[in-house]
């Protein structure tokens, strides 16, 4: 079975290919190029929705899609499903903007969780699955790590005194919310397929 991810990050692709060794027989391919979709929803799952909807259209194959980003409680949950759109530039520029906005904010008050919408759509646009995971950590002052992508050098895990560039990436896909959201996601498509 060849299911298309509704995106053209081949990082993206490799993170998941990663979640899901061993456990899926599944043939993970990336969107076509050119595949650039208008996020309209207010929420994470509304635009994983409205990704993997467009990907199973274009592509004639089942999708999945995810929407993730950084809530922060200090600034009432923004950036949230603007994240990817903070500011323009990279992601080392948004990580500097999203500090800069919580330069004042001290220790102890900086709780944050990256979010993680995941969607499944069959070739006719329905939507058959989507859930919805958070990971709880909070800013930290400075980006420590190398790890990763986005926010993740200024995502600090109390529980482990680290961001989650400092982790290893196999720890990373099995506490953060995209690989909560992907579990989710296999263990749904295997039910699927087991009963085709």
């Amino acid at each position: 079975m060849r299911i298309v991810i509704a995106t053209t990050n081949p990082g993206k692709l490799r993170e998941l290919k990663e979640i899901a060794q061993g456990k899926s027989s599944v043939e993970f391919v990336l969107a076509p190029e050119g595949f650039n979709v208008e996020e309209t929803g207010t929420t994470f799952i509304e635009n994983a929705v409205i990704k993997a909807k467009a990907a199973a259209e274009a592509t004639g194959l089942m999708a999945v899609a995810d929407d993730s980003g950084i809530e922060v409680e200090a600034l009432d949950g923004r950036p949230g499903i603007h994240s990817a759109r903070y500011c323009e530039g990279s992601d080392r520029d948004r990580r500097v903007k999203l500090l800069d906005e919580v330069k004042n904010v001290p220790a102890g008050n900086r709780g944050a969780a990256f979010v993680c919408a995941m969607a499944v759509c069959v070739p006719t646009g329905q939507t058959v699955f989507t859930t919805l995971n958070r990971w709880e950590g909070e800013l930290g002052f400075s980006e420590r790590g190398e790890n990763g992508f986005g926010y993740d050098p200024i995502f600090v895990l109390p529980q482990l005194g680290k961001t989650s560039a400092e982790i290893s990436p196999e720890e990373k896909n099995r506490m953060s919310h995209r690989g909560q959201a992907f579990e989710q996601v296999l263990k749904f498509l295997q039910r699927a397929h087991s009963e085709t």
